[in-house]
């Protein structure tokens, strides 16, 4: 950890997942992070540069961005303030409550708690942290990048990176990290939940596009609206950004699949990469020539999420009717 603050992750097989997409399939596994997801090497870097000899920081957050903020200004010595919709479980705001920060609930989706977290950054002269639009975020994220080529070996490529778009920072960093090993070629799959589906409506509608309201079970892929360098990458002719969407029910498939499969619960918003695979996504697009059928190995990044335990589980399989 010197240095800084994330670890260099696992990249595991998963033979089940490999059985599945007819290929191998290597699960990155930032679920492990000490802030239970990616976030941490964005964040992490970020405070490092902007906040060390801040009078605290505050954080707008669904749960994880918050979460990596805590830890890092508890790490730093420096207070953190963290600013959460509603739509935030109370597990949620009691792991923030259990690393230090002091929690404020304000809105109902993510965009009312940034309004006040920048309102407080500017009334208190606290450092702001930005959940996924920022270049030292982008820096932080695209370090996984550089870890999974070195446990793939020389000489092998991902036939494609899978991920999950919320605000689209870890696409901004994945890219980053795509483009420093030389791999900006692979493709990347990028995964929605219909009714937190920001990226891909930008995608389809040729603009930024703001959703009306976040419908989604997955509160942490709830951004109204992407971030512009997200969107600038994907109108870029040298990157296959393959944009997609899977239903809640499939994003909760694929997490208590994964469950059995590896014994490792994440969250929804995680769950909306994972179930490219398990809905068999990867099959359809290589039907449709948009992956070649010969396919490299798929390297899922499993961002983890703290939003989640068997509890919620259970609420969701309620809620969902599964």
């Amino acid at each position: 950890m010197a240095g800084h603050f994330h670890l260099n992750t696992p990249l595991l097989e998963s033979s089940a997942m490999s059985k599945l997409a007819g290929t191998g399939v290597y699960l990155k596994m930032e679920n492990s992070q000490p802030s239970g997801s990616f976030k941490i090497r964005g964040i992490g870097h970020l405070c490092q540069q902007l906040a060390s000899q801040s009078k605290g920081v505050v954080c707008s957050s669904g749960g994880n961005a918050g979460m990596a903020a805590a830890f890092a200004a508890r790490r730093m010595g420096v207070p953190a303030t963290i600013v959460v919709p509603s739509s935030s479980p109370q597990l949620v705001v009691q792991r923030l409550q259990d690393q230090g920060a002091a929690v404020k609930i304000v809105g109902k989706v993510w965009d009312d708690a940034n309004t006040e977290a920048l309102r407080l950054a500017e009334a208190e002269g606290l450092t702001y942290v930005p959940p996924f639009d920022h270049p030292l975020l982008w820096r932080g994220h695209a370090t996984m990048m550089a870890e999974v080529a070195a446990s793939l070996g020389p000489g092998v490529k991902p036939g494609a990176v899978l991920l999950s778009v919320g605000g689209g920072g870890l696409l901004c960093g994945v890219v980053q990290g795509l483009e420093d090993v030389g791999w900006v070629d692979v493709p990347i799959i990028a995964m929605e939940t219909v009714g937190a589906d920001c990226f891909n409506a930008a995608v389809k509608a040729g603009r930024l596009v703001t959703l009306d309201d976040i419908t989604s079970e997955a509160k942490c892929l709830g951004a109204k609206t992407v971030c512009q360098k997200a969107f600038e990458h994907s109108r870029r002719s040298d990157l296959s950004i393959i944009s997609e969407l899977v239903t809640d029910q499939q994003a909760l498939h694929a997490i208590q699949a994964f469950l059995d499969d590896e014994r490792v619960l994440v969250e929804m918003a995680c769950g909306a990469a994972l179930a490219a695979v398990y809905s068999g996504l990867i099959g359809r697009l290589q039907d449709e020539a948009r992956l070649p059928a010969r396919l490299g190995p798929l390297v899922v990044i499993v961002c983890g999420g703290s939003s989640v335990d068997m509890q919620q589980l259970a609420n969701l399989k309620v809620k969902l009717h599964t």
